[in-house]
């Protein structure tokens, strides 16, 4: 063994690399920077907002390729392109439901023939809806229900007083009533719906929220005393479709379309969006000058074109309601049965909903 000194390798300097490997003048990508990395606020923001752009720049880029691809593919007469995919969202995703109306079950529009709804529905009874409170008023409940009143056709109001409600549901039967709307309001703020079909019932008991007068919609339309449009969109299933039929049961069945009044109520996620429009037609003109250059100092001559264009005024109130239960006959808090309850122990999945 010689007496040499051993080798140290982490003093040794690495081997150079291979000359394929580097090109002399080429720089090596920074890794990017997330913006909730960056501690600064001000530089986290323009970071974040450079990223949002380059993200819309990249979409558009990417859905014109696609449209030149489709177009070049249809002149040349190959296949067009695979359609673009549909995203995922919850209500596509929703979990299968046995209770969903299809469109040929004969016992689900035989049941709809014969339920406490058919008399209205079908003309045989002008709908005449009794709206009052609960004992306890606040500030907001009578401008709600002042603007309920200029919604629904045929709608009274009568002050609660000390009365029960057993003993008002009794007086609408005995003047001929078709339903009773009780207005309940907890700290000033209405805060639920309670729903009572007449004489027999069922009665629907909706949560109340994000309540907006029509004086805080900005640009908000007075509405006419026409009798609205209805729309109602995605009730599918039979319990949805028996809500349907009682809201629809408060409105008369034959809407003059000259008044230009929409009633919706919006089903999404088991939410009841109402929203309450009325459409205007307009005329948008378009002024195109034309100068004669044959004779000099001739006047400017306006060509009027006129466009016609259809909007929507919001009229309000807007708000939002949420089934609680739905009750068999009218209203009994001690002896009622419940068609539907809602319970804590039911919310196990957000792609489960029952309307």
């Amino acid at each position: 063994m010689g007496g040499g000194k051993r080798r140290n390798p982490e003093k040794e300097s690495p081997p150079p690399p291979p000359p394929g490997d580097g090109a002399v003048g080429v720089k090596e990508k920074k890794p990017k920077v997330l913006p909730s990395l960056i501690r600064n606020k001000e530089k986290r923001s323009q970071v974040y907002t450079k990223l949002k752009k380059e993200k819309r720049s990249e979409k558009r880029r990417q859905a014109k390729a696609r449209e030149a691809a489709e177009k070049s593919a249809l002149e040349l007469g190959e296949e067009v392109p695979p359609p673009k995919k549909i995203p995922r969202t919850i209500e596509n995703t929703r979990e299968p439901d046995e209770t969903v109306c299809k469109p040929d079950d004969e016992e689900f529009f035989a049941a709809n023939e014969a339920d406490e709804f058919t008399k209205v529905l079908k003309q045989g009874i002008t709908p005449k809806i009794l709206i009052t409170t609960c004992r306890f008023n606040s500030t907001r409940g009578p401008a709600f229900i002042q603007e309920l009143l200029s919604v629904i056709p045929n709608a009274h109001y009568y002050k609660r007083g000390t009365y029960e409600l057993k003993k008002i549901i009794e007086y609408a039967k005995n003047k001929d009533f078709t339903s009773i709307v009780v207005v309940h309001t907890n700290q000033r703020e209405p805060d639920a719906l309670l729903v009572i079909n007449l004489p027999d019932g069922p009665t629907a008991h909706f949560k109340l929220s994000n309540l907006v007068l029509r004086k805080d919609i900005k640009n908000h339309g007075n509405p006419t005393s026409h009798k609205p449009e209805l729309v109602l969109n995605n009730f599918t299933t039979r319990l949805g479709n028996r809500v349907g039929r009682m809201i629809q049961a408060l409105f008369p069945q034959e809407p003059h379309f000259r008044g230009r009044r929409v009633v919706t109520f919006h089903n999404q996620r088991d939410f009841i969006f109402f929203r309450h429009h009325r459409y205007i037609f307009e005329i948008k003109e378009k002024k195109n000058d034309s100068k004669d250059k044959k004779a000099k100092g001739a006047l400017v001559k306006n060509t009027t074109q006129g466009r016609v264009i259809a909007r929507l005024q919001e009229c309000g109130p807007r708000f939002t309601l949420k089934l609680i239960g739905l009750q068999h006959g009218t209203f009994d808090t001690k002896g009622g049965e419940y068609e539907w309850v809602h319970k804590a122990d039911m919310d196990t999945s957000r792609r489960r909903f029952f309307l």
